[in-house]
């Protein structure tokens, strides 16, 4: 563990500072947009916007690695997101800050990628869980300690801006300075969308379903929390506890996933979630605390569920596979957050802040039934299933966090993320070689008929 420590430091850190930042953003934007009156619908809209340019960068992330390198391609980014989040401080026009808030995430899905690509780079394969689980932490640590510098805070003024300028301008020091040796460029993985229509319908229908949720979450959770007439510092508290409920909850799910039938957990944890988040519906103003400890029992289920869908996804597609069903996994995710917050943002403002955890109630509802209708037809894949992997949600890592998993073979990954680059380097040297031939072949032509003609 010390070994990794001091190894992907540097990496841990950027990891660290750049979800601080993100976390506080993304609160301070529904606490000051709620607070000045905003509707849902566009507090919900921006939020999707995040989402839409997380899915889009994971299409344009691979590319721009590949033009200019890990470090370029992740201090542009921390640029751009910098100038973006000073950005919502010189204007307060809506619809550019829904603009601004796509370009961010579209950014952060490139920084993640070049951070997950490196750390698969110089990682051994005895070490990828320690790795992983680490980067892990450094996620949910971020997230949460966004949320604790909003108790701090005294109002919400341009200073939490400047804040989190500040921490997405700092993420790049680290990478900056770092002497280990770059990460090679990897391709992205493929998308088989055709196939796992077929193979997982269900699955990738309940994946949408939880983005619903995992979206609506960030983005008007603190609007609820306001309709709840919690003060600043409570609702700092409360997006910390039920931020912090994601992380708490990964380590039971772990041990009851490689323990019981996966299928009937992942019923189990939905019911739960769909229970404990219509108490929070039906309840008019509870007492502070009692709101707390039933959100933070939500939140576990509701940040549970990503995960199990992933495990039993990949138990139910071949190893060559698993690759492309991250990809397929996390657009399906995507789509759905950026789907949830438009239409719970929609109907919030005319009937009350409850009609989010309704929605959760009736998200949770839906994956219940999809999950209890289970094939007739025997599984794909009939082998043991896998060890559960800690795997977060709101799409806080790239189609290559794949790469890291221990539980998928290498050589399985080597073979369908394939470096282009390399192949068309290659090509290239194979026609440069052709073409040094023939020209070979047309000097010893010549040479031959010179020699005929002083003959």
């Amino acid at each position: 563990m010390k070994k990794v420590l001091n190894t992907f430091l540097p990496l841990y850190t950027t990891t660290l500072l750049m979800l601080l930042g993100s976390g506080l953003l993304t609160t301070y934007i529904s606490l000051r947009l709620a607070s000045e009156h905003v509707s849902g619908t566009l507090i919900g809209s921006i939020t999707a916007a995040n989402y839409l340019g997380l899915v889009i960068g994971g299409k344009v992330g691979h590319n721009l690695i590949a033009r200019v390198g890990h470090i370029r391609a992740y201090v542009s980014c921390a640029g751009i997101i910098t100038a973006s989040v000073v950005g919502h401080g010189l204007s307060d026009y809506i619809p550019l800050w829904i603009v601004l808030r796509l370009i961010i995430g579209l950014c952060m899905m490139c920084q993640y990628m070049v951070l997950e690509s490196w750390l698969n780079d110089r990682a051994e394969s005895s070490q990828r869980g320690a790795i992983f689980g680490l980067y892990m932490v450094a996620t949910y640590l971020g997230l949460c300690g966004g949320q604790v510098i909003i108790m701090m805070a005294a109002g919400m003024g341009a200073t939490l801006l400047l804040v989190v300028a500040l921490c997405f301008a700092l993420c790049l020091v680290p990478i900056a300075l770092t002497t280990r040796t770059t990460a090679q460029p990897m391709s992205p993985a493929p998308m088989e969308l055709g196939y796992f229509f077929k193979a997982i319908p269900k699955l990738l229908m309940a994946t949408l379903v939880m983005g619903m949720a995992a979206g609506a979450f960030y983005g008007l959770a603190p609007v609820y929390a306001l309709a709840m007439e919690l003060s600043t510092r409570q609702t700092g508290m409360f997006m910390g506890v039920t931020i912090f409920a994601g992380m708490v909850s990964q380590f039971p799910l772990s041990w009851l996933s490689d323990r019981y039938d996966r299928q009937l957990l992942l019923f189990c944890v939905s019911i739960l979630f769909t229970v404990a988040s219509l108490a929070l519906a039906v309840l008019p103003h509870p007492d502070f605390y009692v709101l707390l400890a039933i959100a933070f029992v939500s939140s576990m289920a509701m940040f549970s569920l990503y995960p199990l869908g992933v495990a039993i996804a990949n138990d139910h597609v071949e190893a060559e596979r698993r690759v492309s069903l991250t990809a397929c996994l996390l657009m399906a995710f995507g789509i759905g957050a950026c789907i949830g917050p438009l239409i719970t943002g929609a109907v919030m403002q005319p009937l009350g802040g409850s009609v989010l955890y309704f929605f959760f109630a009736l998200c949770g509802c839906v994956i219940a039934v999809i999950t209890w209708i289970r094939k007739r037809k025997p599984a794909i894949v009939v082998d043991a299933p896998l060890p559960h992997v800690v795997m977060p949600d709101s799409l806080a890592t790239s189609p290559l966090a794949v790469v890291l998993n221990p539980t998928v073979d290498e050589e399985a990954i080597q073979e369908v993320m394939v470096d282009n680059d390399g192949d068309l380097a290659d090509d290239e040297s194979e026609d440069e070689d052709e073409d040094d031939e023939n020209d070979g072949d047309s000097r010893d032509a010549g040479e031959e008929e010179k020699r005929a003609g002083m003959q």
